[in-house]
């Protein structure tokens, strides 16, 4: 098994990467059409780093907030690279970049938030190639209908192509994980508006899967007015609803909103 060399040290939810076939694999998934950044998050020990260089990429940073790995990368990644030391989820993205493709081993407790960010910046993050926890990759590519469809299967779906391209075991990490991994590619689609308040959209989304077990009638009663009337949607599920089915409600919430008490 080929590997580059790490400390077995683990920190803010973070297994390293040790095999160096899989590392190729996940690079070579970022496809970084018309992008003119690159941006790694939690690049650790630099295994997918050194990949990435080598690709000789418009431009290409690392974003990475220990300290610890931060002083490594400096001493042990030889190309030239802007390593960003700081807060990926802190970060504004708006200076790096028109066109910014994102990639990483994302660590395991932030790696919905880091799709979130994602999400703000949608208008400027084209692509994002990501290794999480087997668990959230089958959520986030969930389709409707299934158990584990929700808040960021629908947000996503919304404004990106989203790919299942690969699983990884928990073998090939340092220290070993006790669940397995998997590679997602999420490509930003062509969708410039959603023909809704895109911010109620959110919001009404959110809204219904906290309260998933209960028809869509439930989680939205306080945003309507009393007199809203009735539609078919209303009888369903969160999890049952597409992007589009959820615009849809969207609009029917916009055109009966209960007004702010004075």
């Amino acid at each position: 098994m080929g590997a580059y060399q790490v400390r077995p040290k683990k920190h803010l939810g973070q297994h390293f990467l040790r095999d160096k076939r899989i590392a190729a694999a996940i690079v070579e998934a970022l496809q970084a059409e018309g992008c003119d950044t690159v941006v790694e998050v939690g690049p650790g020990m630099g295994v997918l780093t050194h990949l990435l260089a080598e690709r000789n990429l418009p431009s290409f940073r690392i974003v990475e907030i220990d300290r610890e790995s931060v002083e490594y990368l400096k001493n042990n990644v030889e190309v030239p690279v802007e390593i960003i030391e700081g807060d990926f989820l802190e970060l504004d993205l708006r200076p790096l970049g028109e066109r910014i493709a994102v990639i990483g081993n994302f660590p395991y407790n932030i790696s919905s938030q880091i799709f979130f960010k994602i999400l703000d910046h949608r208008d400027r993050v084209t692509e994002a190639v990501g290794m999480v926890q087997k668990e959230v990759a089958e959520r986030i590519c969930s389709a409707p209908g299934t158990r584990v469809y929700g808040i960021l299967s629908v947000l996503l779906r919304a404004w990106y192509d989203i790919e299942y391209l690969f699983t990884v075991s928990e073998n090939v990490f340092s220290p070993p994980p006790k669940v397995k991994s998997a590679v997602i590619r999420l490509t930003r689609n062509h969708v410039q508006k959603l023909g809704c308040d895109e911010k109620l959209f959110i919001s009404v989304v959110k809204r219904c899967f906290n309260q998933r077990r209960k028809m869509i009638r439930n989680p939205i009663k306080d945003m309507v007015r009393p007199d809203a009337g009735d539609m078919p949607l209303l009888t369903l599920r969160a999890e049952q609803l597409s992007v589009s089915q959820f615009a849809e409600l969207t609009n029917w919430v916009a055109s009966n909103r209960r007004q702010p008490a004075e």
